[in-house]
């Protein structure tokens, strides 16, 4: 199989923006205790804005980039774990919105590996069997309506926002992959969807389903010293894979840019890696100014690099996800 090019990147950011002190008339904390222990400052919170609508904003960013007609989009994939509706998809409302009518349209929920999994799901349509020529790649959360704000350990993590990227097939590109679950886990990280039972039921009949032990009905919840091991973990284990494959050294990479979920983890995780001081500085972070936007992190980040004019073609770029699941994705691939 070939390797894949990213054509375009846009992002949208709402543009309510919460510093850590905003925090303090709902929950005790300071911005001293979030930033010594998150290295996150500020975050941005939809006000009215939905999933989709971000979403639509990030993806016509992208494609006005680099004047791409919607019509040119064969395939339409949307990350988010946080939709507006069951039904019909976030993609379907983007395709609506876009006028995106030769799109398949399809939603991908492995929470904050999602963007991670929608480049690898591109790059396998782009390289099938020559129907698909062009994909229109979207992560896209409104992480915000899932969060307790009386949990310090939670709210004051996540935030708001959408990226896109434009994705073709890309003949004699380096490209690896390197990916997994561990169902088994998923309680660490999990919100549940509200569920109605029908009137026709009898409850002394009812089956008792599994469910995870810590689940909050509507609200996020996070073992944070579990993820945090899950994370350290499987993130310098996936560089090294995908490296390996390709028969590169972890410091043969231009860029390395991670799921932006905390930077205590990022930071251990890149020095199991064994980096230098000025290999350090290939790890790309933003989320100071953004907080953990989940499948979105990546997205955003690439498409920041790209306006500042970070990202070369030919760069070797590493991008690594992991979150709710508990999933885990990266690819290593040429810009």
């Amino acid at each position: 199989m070939n390797g894949i090019t990213i054509l375009s990147t846009g992002r949208y950011i709402p543009e309510d923006c919460v510093a850590n002190d905003d925090f303090t008339k709902y929950v005790e904390t300071s911005d001293e205790w979030i930033r010594t222990r998150t290295g996150i400052a500020t975050r941005h919170f939809a006000n009215g804005e939905s999933t989709w609508y971000m979403g639509a904003m990030a993806a016509k960013a992208a494609l006005e980039r680099e004047n791409i007609d919607p019509g040119q989009i064969d395939l339409l994939l949307v990350s988010c774990c946080t939709p507006d509706y069951l039904t019909p998809s976030m993609a379907c409302m983007i395709q609506r919105e876009l006028g995106l009518k030769n799109a398949h349209c399809i939603d991908i929920n492995c929470a904050c590996s999602g963007f991670v999994y929608g480049l690898d799901m591109a790059r396998r349509y782009l390289n099938s069997d020559g129907e698909i020529q062009t994909v229109l790649l979207v992560s896209t959360e409104r992480l915000s309506q899932m969060l307790d704000f009386t949990d310090r350990s939670t709210c004051v993590l996540l935030g708001d926002g959408a990226g896109a990227v434009v994705v073709k097939g890309r003949e004699n590109a380096i490209y690896a992959f390197s990916g997994g679950a561990i169902g088994e886990s998923g309680g660490a990280l999990n919100a549940k969807y509200p569920r109605c039972e029908s009137p026709f039921g009898n409850p002394e009949t009812r089956k008792e389903c599994f469910e995870f032990p810590e689940v909050r009905e509507k609200f996020l919840y996070m073992d944070g010293r579990e993820v945090y091991r899950f994370s350290t973990k499987v993130f310098p284990e996936m560089l090294r894979t995908c490296c390996g494959k390709l028969g590169i050294q972890v410091s043969d990479l231009d860029h390395i840019v991670p799921h932006q979920a905390n930077y205590r983890i990022v930071d251990t995780a890149i020095k199991a890696l064994g980096l230098d001081p000025e290999q350090k500085k290939k790890v790309f972070l933003n989320l100071d100014q953004y907080g953990n936007t989940g499948s979105a992190s990546i997205a955003i980040a690439l498409d920041e690099m790209n306006s500042q004019g970070l990202l070369k073609r030919g760069d070797k770029v590493a991008v690594t996800g992991f979150g709710g699941g508990l999933t885990y994705a990266g690819i290593v691939f040429e810009w």
